[in-house]
């Protein structure tokens, strides 16, 4: 009996499970160009130093 749901508690709907999603996905992706952005930056310096 442990492992069934409370059958007063209201089940979620996928909403909240798209919303979840939705946000960790442009967190992600915000997290990505930021690290694009200081990549690009350093390579450029590093080319400029050689020069």
């Amino acid at each position: 009996m442990s492992g069934k749901t409370d059958p007063k508690s209201p089940r979620k709907p996928d909403k909240d499970r798209d919303a979840r999603l939705k946000a960790a996905l442009k967190a992600n992706l915000k997290r990505r160009k930021q690290q694009a952005r200081v990549r690009a930056g350093a390579d450029d310096s590093a080319s400029q130093e050689k020069e």
